[in-house]
């Protein structure tokens, strides 16, 4: 079975909708790198770091970052190609993509736009506005760690009171199983695999047996039926789970 080995020291931030989201800076000057990550670890974001095209490839794959931080000019794989790549995949093109890069002139920006990128920013930048440009960007495709009421079916998810509700009676998870299912409900019909079920609900800093995803799975099935109804859960033979 597969496992998972971390750094302990350095737990996962948590939201009221489980981890925080998680941001790949990707900047091949590392004045930058370290400028950004602290500053996106200060304001409760999960940060993972990459020098070059190639290896944000690689960290996407790997990792399912809820959005990225995207330079402009990098060696090997340009952050234009990486951004056309992500965009041109079924399973990437929802990852916001924030450009970051000197160039100011308006056909640089409508390139970078054009080729799908969500967003785009010019250097010199100003950290809190980028930080606040990564909120924004996440209350589409994290609305549940930016405070909003999360609904999929009958089934409601409030991350301000931490409750759940299906069909109108609550029910009471386990944080593990609530992250679970808010994880579920901030992509309703996406399949996530163990991989990065374990990123997204349990962090990457840790050790856990990839079995463990099917226990927990489990236990939030259980609940979510404890007062009738159907299994919104649905598993997708080698592939993962998905909610509805």
């Amino acid at each position: 079975m597969a496992a998972r080995r971390g750094d302990s020291s350095k737990p996962a931030r948590a939201t009221g909708a489980g981890l925080a989201p998680l941001v790949l800076v990707v900047d091949d000057e590392p004045a930058q790198r370290t400028l950004l990550g602290y500053n996106l670890e200060a304001a409760g974001f999960r940060v993972v770091t990459a020098t070059d095209g190639e290896e944000a490839l690689l960290l996407v794959a790997e990792h399912g970052p809820d959005i990225i931080l995207l330079d402009w000019m990098l060696p090997h794989l340009s952050g234009v190609e990486v951004c056309r790549q992500l965009k041109a995949r079924d399973d990437t093109r929802d990852i916001p993509v924030l450009m970051i890069s000197a160039r100011s002139e308006e056909d640089d920006r409508v390139r970078g736009l054009e080729i799908g990128a969500d967003d785009y920013v010019t250097k010199p930048y100003s950290v809190n506005e980028l930080v606040a440009r990564v909120r924004a960007n996440l209350r589409r495709t994290r609305p549940g760690a930016v405070g909003r009421v999360l609904e999929v079916g009958d089934i409601t998810l409030d991350p301000e009171r931490h409750q759940v509700f299906r069909a109108g009676a609550e029910i009471h998870l386990g944080p593990t199983e609530y992250r679970l299912l808010a994880t579920f409900m901030e992509r309703p019909g996406r399949v996530f695999s163990r991989e990065m079920l374990l990123d997204r609900v349990w962090g990457r800093d840790i050790y856990v047996d990839s079995r463990t995803v099917d226990v927990h799975v489990g236990r939030l099935r259980k609940a979510l039926r404890a007062h009738g109804g159907d299994d919104p859960l649905r598993t997708v033979r080698g592939a993962g789970y998905a909610l509805g």
